[in-house]
């Protein structure tokens, strides 16, 4: 029996089988349609079946991925060895008083909207925001002056050893579109937020507004994956790279956004290779014309195409 039998084999001892995929294709689970084959991809539908994933991997040293919807991250044309996780299962949200609990794989659209039907008010920022809850903690997700941080009370995790564990949002070390938990090797798998009561029609109308802000800048008409790179003190990413000509610039199929220049679209069959060297193309011209280093916001991970 060879290695990758013997993992599949303890897997389905942990997880139903139809929710143990081999060698699957990561580019249908994420915004830009990128990204070559998992070796394992596992989809859990409890707490403890993610803890005892988490514990095989550490026994057995296989590489171990999280992967929440991929609306903010990029992976490499040869794939992710090992073990991929993807909590899409894990999707509950309900309200307690003036909380809504959600679980990591809910979208965290879906969290704002649930609130906005409890006449709760405070995730209206997030009504736009493609990704999961989980993703949203992980990155401390934010936009039209709202984030995570402002709203978040306390998040349950599986560590890296497989425990899970209650952590306040103080612990997490929220900051400008980052936390602790990659560092930490946390898996998100529950967060709550602490809102506030109002009227449905006020938060309603704050959340159109928003709504129609975001269809009508953002070249949603595309496979992307949002915006490419974190805001520069005292500047804006989109403006930088509009002012230096790159609006239309292309490298393959990737193609950086006539409608929103922060944005860089899948447009005609691009390659993770396509999409790195554009970013990369993009750093360069904005440092060459104006000093200024741009930060990815999005996360590039996995193996390069062999």
């Amino acid at each position: 029996m060879n290695k990758k039998q013997e993992i599949y084999n303890k897997l389905l001892e942990l997880v139903k089988e139809e929710n143990v995929k081999v060698d699957e294709m990561l580019k249908d689970h994420l915004y830009t349609k990128l990204g070559g084959k998992a070796d394992f991809f596992i989809t859990p539908t409890s707490y403890e079946e993610i803890q005892s994933v988490v514990k095989l991997s550490n026994e057995d040293n296989i590489p171990f991925t999280l992967l929440g919807n991929g609306s903010n991250l990029i992976i490499k044309d040869g794939g992710i060895r090992g073990i991929v996780i993807n909590l899409k299962h894990l999707d509950t949200i309900y309200s307690e008083g003036n909380t809504v609990v959600a679980q990591s794989g809910a979208r965290i659209i879906d969290a704002s909207r649930y609130a906005l039907d409890k006449n709760l008010s405070g995730l209206e920022f997030a009504c736009g925001i493609p990704g999961t809850v989980g993703g949203a903690l992980y990155m401390n997700a934010g936009a039209y002056g709202g984030e995570i941080k402002d709203v978040l009370d306390y998040a349950y995790v599986v560590d890296k050893h497989g425990n899970l564990v209650k952590r306040l949002a103080s612990e997490l070390d929220l900051d400008y579109r980052t936390s602790n938990i990659p560092d930490n090797g946390d898996i998100v798998v529950e967060a709550t937020f602490h809102l506030k009561p109002a009227q449905h029609e006020d938060i309603k109308e704050v959340m159109d507004d928003l709504t129609y802000k975001r269809e009508s800048k953002q070249p949603l008409e595309y496979p992307s994956c949002g915006s490419v790179f974190k805001r520069p003190p005292g500047y804006f990413a989109g403006k930088l790279i509009q002012d230096s000509d790159l609006q239309g610039t292309n490298i393959g199929g990737a193609e950086v956004s006539k409608k929103h220049a922060g944005f860089i679209i899948n447009k005609d069959n691009a390659t993770t290779s396509d999409y790195i060297s554009l970013i990369e193309h993009v750093q360069k011209t904005v440092k060459e014309k104006f000093g200024v280093d741009l930060e990815r916001e999005v996360r590039i991970i996995g193996d390069d195409q062999d």
